[in-house]
């Protein structure tokens, strides 16, 4: 055979043999590359479910401001945390923490919150609660973020946020366990229009409560009428910064703005104040509660 033809045979055979183990190598990968490729994604666990929320918790721990430490329900100008709508034991109450637990409430809840307290005091007030391991945590705050001397003086939106996010890490790093069922500030202009109509609460009005809204209760002047507008602007800000940030947490539940849609009227406020919830307003708040924790889903 010719010198050229064994060359040109060669050539032919030594090509034949790399496309068959190009097609070999190919073939391989083509399964789903390389083996090991599988073997990790079959030990990859799975992401945690989120866990069930539990509609009978064991005990109760309560933070916030005036409102859950019962302010001006049973005397003029003091707290009364026994008619609290969280963890209070007055039975004409029925609170939170008495429909829960029973005649264990007492031995079960603790209340954190304090009057005149602010978004920016829930950390430490979290703190405190997260010590005791509770199953359920309960935030009503915010009020007083918008009751200041002034609108001016009113905590920024973003300051209310960062607070908030602020206490629930707090809550997490003593007791990642706990749920928290979180309030919606009540309607302020709401509280007003309902209670100008007490002569006696609106000379109380003027000892200082909450005067970005209640200042000259009968004043229905553009200047008051915008500066009470800007209020419940606020209010409805922080609300949606409580939903908003809740929905972020593994365990929070936010109440869908049922406080604030709820109509106080007169046998719902303070007989001293027309301000702050009464007995039976604090009723009506651990009614609410009730319906919100218990929910399925």
């Amino acid at each position: 055979m010719p010198d050229r033809c064994r060359s040109r045979r060669a050539r032919t055979t030594a090509a034949l043999f790399a496309a068959a183990a190009l097609a070999t190598a190919t073939g391989c990968q083509s399964g789903g590359g390389h083996p090991d490729a599988h073997a990790s994604a079959a030990a990859k666990p799975s992401p945690s479910p989120t866990p069930a929320w539990d509609r009978s918790p064991k005990s109760v721990a309560a933070v916030g401001d005036s409102i859950t430490r019962g302010f001006d329900a049973c005397t003029v100008l003091a707290d009364c945390p026994e008619v609290s709508w969280s963890t209070g034991s007055d039975a004409g109450v029925d609170s939170l923490a008495v429909r829960l637990l029973g005649p264990a409430a007492p031995e079960h809840s603790w209340n954190f919150a304090k009057t005149g307290a602010r978004m920016a005091d829930l950390p430490a007030q979290m703190g405190q609660a997260g010590a005791q391991q509770p199953g359920l945590v309960t935030v009503m705050a915010g009020a007083n973020d918008a009751c200041r001397s002034d609108v001016s003086d009113m905590t920024p939106v973003t300051a209310f946020r960062t607070d908030f996010a602020a206490a629930l890490r707090q809550l997490r790093a003593v007791s990642p366990k706990s749920q928290v069922y979180v309030t919606s500030v009540p309607d302020l202009k709401r509280l007003w229009s309902t209670g100008r109509g007490s002569p006696l609460g609106k000379q109380i009005w003027k000892l200082g409560i909450c005067q970005s809204m209640l200042a000259d209760a009968d004043d229905l002047g553009a200047a008051a009428t915008e500066r009470r507008t800007e209020v419940y602007d606020r209010v409805v800000s922080y609300n949606e910064v409580l939903k908003d940030v809740c929905a972020k947490d593994h365990a929070c539940r936010y109440d869908d703005g049922a406080v604030f849609d709820y109509d106080f009227g007169g046998d719902q406020l303070s007989p001293w104040d027309w301000f702050h919830p009464s007995k039976d307003g604090q009723g009506r708040l651990a009614e609410i509660a009730y319906r919100k924790v218990t929910a399925p889903g």
